[in-house]
């Protein structure tokens, strides 16, 4: 089977560089990927390896399979149990089962429907005392009784590779299998599996270094400090120090060592003292977002619900214009320094204040979508929905009495006394109906119960700030301390499409390897704000020249203080609530044509070209490769266009065209316009493709913290 690299970019065509055929014989391989997330969501790696499925399904067939371990009730919801296709691979799983331990597969039912080996970790305990003597004896690893994690990891990974000494016994000199394993959770399987010396190439991609994790979410000044850090000492402290020699043994044993963004290269440089060898982009299946310039109309139908959900929860101060109102949000795991909630809410402080100087009548909302403790709905916010909906009711038993006494008069040829169409009773109704609007309460901050009320970092600063969402604030905030479900009796709407609704996506983290948020946000044409401390944040300052203008606002986190970076953010949202509509209608549009630079089809590449050379370092006999020699992609960016002036952050306005996108918002009458050939000249201008893999672009300059070796 040949090695598939077409392509197939849309909004961006032209743009982006064709990948010349590079053939694998992928039918005389198997590929084996290893994650504690297959079937089993847990964080963001769950989302990198299910939207990648579907394209190394398209290249790999019947000879790509996901390892993860068994959850029962993951496998009933999710898995399809079958029959393994290959010969090898049973008689490699009926080995274990015949000496006890219960081995599962099946198809994931996700888009691709990978083949998925699941190993049951409970049915495998009993051998955890020597397999933790098998790590000590191999690599000096000692794992404390009392970290069940670490335990559990050490099971699944000493299962794995027990499966791939078997599987390598039964193939013989067959096919040759590739190994590629996820985090540290997965790290056992491969440094066993290397000690053991099981004939396979292997990969090692890290998402997130442990260290790196831990000291930034204990406010260390981190990334000033990447070479400063005594390593040993700092995970000691933590009680971290198993984990951290699983991940860097692991990463040590591979063959080839990955990393999801350029800012996690120059992290595990410093951590784990290995440079990677391909940085390999997190990307999303774009064809499940894109509509051509329906997401436009869908943003609309989006934003209508969340408009209803407002309602109800500021009834009785709802002194704002809805129409005038903007919709930002954060959402992510709760790591409150980390995701830059505490930058945020500074820097709301702030844009409430300019927006009530400047007497601007724009009204920003902000969601804070982050999971926390909760005990219940919030009854004040319930009861809000609660009103909302009965004077819906009110609104359309008048309306209908209303309309149908008018239909009367109609017939009979008279136009009827408007004062006289209703009647005491129907104003009666309504007198009752606004009474019941009325409240002695602020609206409340927070939709649930918190049952640390009183520490919780982000209604702490809430009270630090002052934001209540008194009358005269200009920006309110509702935090919702759970996940989007559209099953929620309170704001019944799925994530997708509540971001879809909102206007701006905000997420100045300080720690973020990569950053799905906002990439979410940009495939569905939602402008969003992140860092250059993000992988996500660096891959758009690399690939767009004036990310701004296309709805991508990098806040700089790296070479200013705090306080600089937080008059930043603050300017980028008081900008952007001084767009038009019709500015805010373009600018959507320029986010959404940057998806295809987040497409897996695009992106899925850089893992071609890891596994390419883990086989060529594990079996160089057979595959040959340069580990130097560039992908053989040829883009357009040239010398000449190195110092393109970046296009303006605002709109073009030459006379309106007809090839003008749909719009979801009322116009405003000016003269801001959409014209295609332009738009499409400044994307060939503004947009590059990405260079070779790991590789550095010529003229780049290092930047403090990097590393040349």
């Amino acid at each position: 089977m040949p090695l598939s690299r077409s392509l197939s970019m849309t909004s961006l065509s032209g743009v982006l560089p064709a990948w010349e055929e590079d053939e694998l014989p992928v039918e005389d391989l198997l590929l084996f990927e290893v994650a504690w997330e297959v079937t089993n969501k847990v964080g963001g790696i769950y989302t990198v390896i299910q939207t990648k499925a579907k394209i190394t399904v398209d290249e790999w067939g019947e000879n790509y399979y996901m390892m993860g371990p068994y959850f029962e009730q993951n496998f009933k919801t999710q898995v399809e149990g079958c029959e393994p296709p290959n010969p090898a691979i049973r008689k490699a799983m009926d080995a274990l089962i015949h000496n006890g331990c219960q081995v599962h597969f099946g198809r994931w039912l996700i888009e691709g429907s990978p083949y998925v080996i699941l190993f049951d970790i409970g049915s495998a305990a009993w051998n955890l005392d020597r397999w933790k003597g098998d790590l000590w004896q191999t690599c000096s690893i000692g794992l404390p009784y009392h970290d069940r994690e670490a335990n559990d990891s050490l099971i699944l990974g000493s299962l794995i590779a027990w499966f791939f000494k078997e599987l390598t016994d039964n193939l013989g000199d067959k096919p040759n299998v590739i190994g590629h394993f996820h985090e540290w959770q997965a790290g056992a399987g491969l440094i066993l599996s290397r000690s053991r010396k099981i004939p396979m190439a292997t990969v090692f991609t890290t998402h997130a270094t442990l260290l790196g994790r831990y000291l930034c979410a204990g406010n260390a000044d981190f990334y000033n400090n990447l070479d400063k850090f005594n390593i040993d000492k700092e995970a000691g402290e933590r009680q971290i120090y198993h984990r951290y020699c699983l991940e860097r043994a692991a990463v040590h044993c591979a063959h080839v060592f990955t990393t999801v963004s350029q800012i996690t290269a120059v992290e595990a440089n410093h951590m784990l003292h290995r440079k990677p060898d391909v940085v390999t982009p997190n990307g999303l299946n774009v064809k499940k977002f894109s509509a051509m310039h329906e997401f436009q109309n869908l943003h609309s139908t989006s934003k209508t619900r969340i408009q209803e959900f407002v309602r109800g929860h500021f009834y009785g101060h709802l002194d704002f214009n809805l129409e005038k109102t903007l919709f930002f949000f954060i959402a992510g795991r709760y790591e409150f320094s980390n995701k830059g909630a505490d930058i945020f809410l500074e820097s709301l402080s702030r844009l409430n204040y300019l927006l009530r100087v400047h007497r601007n009548d724009v009204t920003v909302v902000v969601f804070f979508i982050m999971p926390a403790k909760t005990n219940n709905f919030n009854v004040e916010s319930l009861k809000g929905q609660a009103v909302r909906k009965q004077l819906w009711d009110t609104a359309h038993t008048v309306k209908e009495k209303f309309g149908k006494k008018l239909y009367d008069a109609l017939l009979t040829g008279t136009i009827p006394d408007m004062n006289s169409i209703l009647d005491r009773d129907d104003f009666t109704i309504m007198k009752r109906a606004i009474y019941a609007t009325q409240r002695h309460s602020l609206p409340p901050v927070t939709t649930h119960n918190m049952l640390d009320d009183s520490t919780d970092p982000i209604l702490s600063n809430v009270r630090r700030i002052g934001l209540f969402n008194s009358r005269n604030d200009r920006v309110k905030i509702i935090f919702h301390p759970e996940f989007l479900s559209s099953t929620s009796p309170l704001l019944p709407m799925d994530y997708e499409d509540f971001v879809r609704g909102c206007n701006l996506g905000v997420f100045p983290s300080y720690y973020e390897p990569w950053g799905y948020t906002p990439g979410e946000c940009t495939v569905m044409g939602i402008p969003s704000v992140t860092t250059n401390l993000s992988g996500f944040g660096c891959f758009m300052e690399e690939h767009v020249s004036d990310p701004a203008a296309y709805g991508i606002y990098i806040v700089d986190r790296r070479f200013r203080s705090p306080e600089e970076s937080c008059n930043q953010l603050t300017q980028f949202m008081f900008s952007f609530c001084q767009q038009s509509r019709r500015q805010r209608i373009i600018q959507r549009n320029r986010t959404e044509r940057l998806s295809d630079l987040l497409d897996w089809r695009y992106l899925g590449r850089f893992y071609i070209h890891a596994r390419h050379l883990a086989l060529s370092r594990a079996f160089p006999e057979k595959f040959k490769m340069d580990p130097m020699a560039p992908l053989k992609v040829k883009g357009f960016y040239t010398n000449e266009l190195v110092s393109v002036t970046p296009a303006p952050t605002r709109c073009p306005s030459p006379s309106a065209s007809s090839t003008h996108p749909h719009h979801s918002d009322v116009e405003d009458d000016d003269d801001e316009s959409y014209d295609e050939d332009e738009e499409a000249e400044r994307d060939r201008l503004n947009i590059k493709a990405p260079f070779a893999p790991g590789a550095m672009p010529e003229g780049k300059k290092k930047q403090p913290g990097e590393s040349g070796n």
